[in-house]
């Protein structure tokens, strides 16, 4: 494959969200949305840039804790729209992929339930194509609110039109954009140059690119995504609930394929970045947060709420509230007890029900 270069947008403010935290680093699982973006583009680019705005300083410091100086950032500072985004990174796009032939792979910072995998089929089909550019589309049911994709008679991608700059034989196009795609990086700064802000909201739109790209000639591409609730992009605080349901679901699911028992995976809440062994057994209302740490064979629950604990192998521990405590090998502790945060439970140790432990 050709080099990759991954360019992560996450400048927007949110303001559907109603708080001032900016909306890349809202919550789910435990993790800001925009670092599962990351995880899923890292580990096959040759150069991660995250475009930041909206309290940008706030951005780049929770994401240099999370992933190290991996990444690199560009400031966007005014909010242009996503063509003016891609186009304050241009100079940082280009000394990472220097003289190579290259593909520059733009992604939403808002699509957290985006897999690794759906990127690559993306990245593989585009280069197979020898495409300009590759946009991942989605057909769906209700297509208000999306970019529409426009067609010529012999299906190859035309351009991507946004809603309220759409007629309406337009309007009534099902395959929508998601926001994901690639573009070859010889192409993408004089295309951007190209492309106006004549359009509803005077910005400048990255899907213009589609259309500058095929009126000059260049073969432009889609991939549809088989799964398009994959893409759903979180405006309000009902999306991103909707997603903390789904990434839930697939944590859950992975850990039991490894060998957890969870008597009730509807109601087990366990944070991206907890780990568990196997055999160990997570019962009904067990809320598992932070890095929290569970030995093989443990049994942890009914309703325990653990953050940041580290759980010995073997330990029992009943309807327990604990916080950065650390509970010894088969130990075992009773229900409704509080562990404060520091504690130590010896190896074997018993705490009866009731208890409230302070450091």
């Amino acid at each position: 494959m050709r080099a990759i270069c991954a360019v992560v947008l996450a400048a927007g403010e949110g303001t559907r969200m109603r708080s001032p935290r900016p909306k890349p680093l809202h919550l789910i699982c435990g993790r800001p949305m925009v670092s599962f973006i990351i995880d899923a583009v890292h580990d096959d680019a040759g150069a991660t840039l995250v475009v930041v705005g909206h309290g940008s300083t706030w951005v780049e410091k929770e994401l240099r804790e999370l992933h190290g100086d991996a990444l690199g950032f560009v400031e966007q500072r005014e909010q242009l729209g996503t063509g003016h985004a891609v186009t304050s990174a241009l100079s940082a796009i280009s000394d990472a992929v220097g003289d190579a032939d290259a593909d520059v792979l733009i992604v939403p910072g808002d699509t957290p339930l985006l897999r690794r995998v759906t990127i690559l089929d993306l990245l593989a089909r585009h280069q197979e194509s020898q495409a300009a550019m590759t946009v991942l589309s989605a057909v769906v049911e209700n297509p208000a609110g999306y970019g529409r994709v426009v067609r010529e008679r012999d299906g190859h991608i035309k351009r991507i039109v946004e809603e309220r700059d759409a007629s309406v034989e337009e309007r009534q196009i099902h395959e929508v954009n998601t926001s994901v795609m690639v573009v070859r990086s010889g192409l993408l700064g004089a295309g951007l140059r190209r492309v106006g802000r004549q359009n509803a909201q005077g910005e400048y739109y990255l899907t213009d690119l589609v259309g500058v790209l095929h009126e000059a000639g260049h073969a432009t591409a889609t991939v549809v995504i088989d799964d398009p609730a994959e893409v759903m992009g979180i405006n309000d605080r009902a999306q991103l609930a909707a997603a903390e349901r789904e990434m839930r679901r697939r944590i859950n699911e992975r850990w039991m394929q490894r060998g957890v028992t969870m008597w009730d995976p509807l109601h087990t809440y366990v944070d991206a970045d907890v780990e568990l062994a196997p055999d160990v057994s997570l019962l009904p209302g067990t809320v598992l947060r932070g890095r929290s740490r569970v030995g093989a064979g443990a049994v942890i629950g009914p309703h325990a709420h653990l953050e940041d604990v580290t759980v010995g192998e073997g330990a029992r521990l009943a309807t327990v509230s604990a916080t950065r405590a650390n509970v010894g090998a088969r130990a075992n502790v009773g229900a409704y007890v509080v562990l404060e945060p520091g504690v130590v439970v010896d190896e074997g140790a018993h705490v009866a029900p009731g208890t409230h432990r302070v450091a």
